[in-house]
This record gives structure tokens, sequence and C-alpha cells, in this order.
């Protein structure tokens, strides 16, 4: 137990150092954003992203007031993004907006696709906070997918069974794989606060391959489906506290890659820290899986509390997967109506 409690003061300590150093200020205004929500922003904001980073970094604020991006937000090192409060970034709902395809993980398996909401690739030091509002605008298009995703789905399982080249598993324009709200992949020292996430195509807080990862006070409201609030995946130094999770599928999912792909990744997610959080969820509160072929180890879920969900806290895999599970502690969990059971292990 002495190991363990190091072992989180460690992770604590690590995931301190994701806060952003506010050197300056960016106002998307003076790059010509126009509030309101019909005119598109999404050229001001990058603008004010683009020189932030140049200049060394600082926070470019969106101010009080609606604000349309007609495409992926594409973040870059040293840069914090600042909903203010009272603020609403506002995503439109056209596929062929967040064409060309980026490089992302599609249920744990690597693939090119629509990108991401909010994008960011082998950046460090990014920060998303504030007291506004995200707007994914899912429900409009991207969300009423999955019933014609059949076909792709299984075509990005079959590319990963057989490894075809990664460059080489392309979707986007003509196919059906949802983009995730807000994806960063392969980045050291992230922290997303305060935020409210809402209305998103997919899962909605998707860390892949980070290092030191915080995810503090966020609210995520979103019901479609499988809108799934943070999933952690292939992550290291994780903390997520003093959230609230009201989502259409499970409110935390631990992942580490699907089957061939996350064993060749081989990259488990560890030192995980739950705390303080709240969940009112059409599927589960903390779910382990299901695709964890990479295996998850050191995870602390303590002093959370769970309004109304399926399961509490889910083990989920299959007998195929492979990957491992060790060292998880529970402690704390006051339970309001669970459906089915507390904590369920289920190797289906």
């Amino acid at each position: 137990m002495k190991t363990f409690i190091k072992i989180l003061y460690a992770i604590m300590a690590a995931v301190s150092v994701a806060a952003t150093a506010t050197a300056a200020d960016y106002d998307i205004r003076d790059y010509g954003a126009v509030s309101g929500g019909t005119e598109d922003c999404r050229k001001a904001i990058l603008a004010a992203i683009d020189k932030c980073s140049a200049k060394g970094g600082g926070r470019v604020v969106i101010p009080e007031g609606r604000w349309l991006s007609c495409g992926p937000v594409v973040m870059k090192s040293n840069v914090e993004l600042h909903i203010s409060d009272g603020a609403e970034l506002v995503f439109s709902s056209d596929e062929s907006d967040y064409l060309p395809v980026v490089r992302t993980r599609w249920e744990g398996t690597e693939c090119y696709n629509y990108s991401p909401l909010i994008y960011a690739y082998g950046q460090e030091n990014i920060s998303f906070t504030g007291k506004g509002t995200v707007n994914g605008s899912g429900s409009m298009n991207f969300a009423g997918w999955k019933p014609s995703q059949k076909n792709d789905q299984k075509e990005i399982r079959r590319m990963g069974t057989v490894q075809v080249p990664v460059e080489e598993r392309v979707f986007g324009e003509g196919h059906r794989l949802r983009p995730a709200m807000l994806e960063v992949l392969r980045c050291n020292n992230l922290r997303i606060e305060g935020l409210t996430f809402k209305d998103s195509p997919f899962w909605v807080i998707h860390p892949v391959e980070c290092n030191n990862v915080t995810v503090r006070g966020v609210t995520v409201d979103s019901y479609n489906l499988n809108n799934d609030g943070c999933d952690p995946e292939s992550c290291s130094n994780v903390l997520i506290e003093d959230c609230t999770f009201r989502t259409g599928d499970d409110g935390i999912a631990i992942k580490s890659g699907r089957d061939q792909d996350g064993w060749r990744i081989g990259r488990p997610t560890e030192n995980v820290i739950i705390r303080n959080c709240t969940f009112d969820s059409k599927a589960n509160g903390v779910c382990i899986g299901s695709e964890i072929s990479g295996g998850v180890r050191n995870v602390s879920v303590y002093d959370i509390r769970i309004l109304d969900a399926k399961n509490g806290i889910y083990f989920k895999s299959n007998l195929d997967r492979g990957g491992f599970v060790e060292d998880v502690r529970v402690m704390n969990v006051q339970a309001d109506t669970i459906r089915n059971s507390l904590i369920l292990f289920d190797p289906d």
C-alpha cells in the first residue's frame, strides 16, 4: 500500500506540470473573428494559435459570445485555448469541413479519418481552459451515422487484424466513422479544465499515447450514442478529478488499443487517478475496456458518486483480446441507482 501511495503522489506531481504558463493573451477578435454564431471564425482561431505558438506560447482567448468554427481547431505547442465564461465555441455539422483526413485511433484501431473537432498531434504543453462551452453539434449530422457504420467498422477491424499499413487505412469521405470531439495524440503535458462539452459526435475527450494528462472540473453533458465522457487510451500519468459526466455511454473508459494494434503498439494506460467525480450515465460509470490489448495498470478510483448507471465499475474485455489489468484500487464509492452490478468483471 505504501508503494501505491508513492505512485499516486508521483502521478500528481507529474500531471501538475501539464498547466501551460501564460505569457501573453491572443484575442481571436484581433484576428478577424466575429461573434454571433453565423460567421466562420476558424481561420481567425487558427491564426491566433499559430501566432501564439510561434511567439513561444501564451493564451488564445475566445471571449464571451457565440463563435462558429467550420472545421477543426488544431492546437500547437505551448498554447492554452481559453474559452471564457459566457463563450460558446460551436462546430459546424458538415462532414466536408473535417477533411482532409488525419491520423487517429477509432475504437482502438489506428487509421486516417475525419479530423476530430479539436485536434493535436505530437505537441506539448497544451491546455483547454475556461468556464465556457464547446458545442459539437453532433446531433445535427455525425451522431446519426451509427446505423450506417457497420461496413466501415468491419473493414477497419479487418485492416487491424491483418495489419494493413496504417497509411493505407484511409476513411473519411464516403465513409461513416464518426470523429471524436477532442482528440489529442502523442502529446506531452495536456490540461483540460473547467469547460463544458455538449452534443459530441462520438467519444468526447480522447487523449491517445499522451503523458501527463489532467482533466479537472470538466462537465460533459452529451447523450448521443457512444458519447463516452473521457477515454484515456495508452496514456501515462493521468489525473481526472472534480468532473461531472452526464453521458450517453460510459462516463470514463480506460483503454489501450484493440487486438493486434494494441499488441503492436504495446503501450498500456498506467498511473491513473480518478477522484471526486460524479456520474449519471446511460451505460457505465467507470469502465476499464473494452479495448485494452496494451494493458492497464496502477489505477486508483476514489471518492466518486454514481447517480445512475448500468454498472458502477466495469472491467470489460473478451478472451481473444489479450492485455492485462493489474493494481486497481476502488475506494469510497457512493452509488444511488445501479441497474445491474456495482462492480462487474465480464470477459465477454
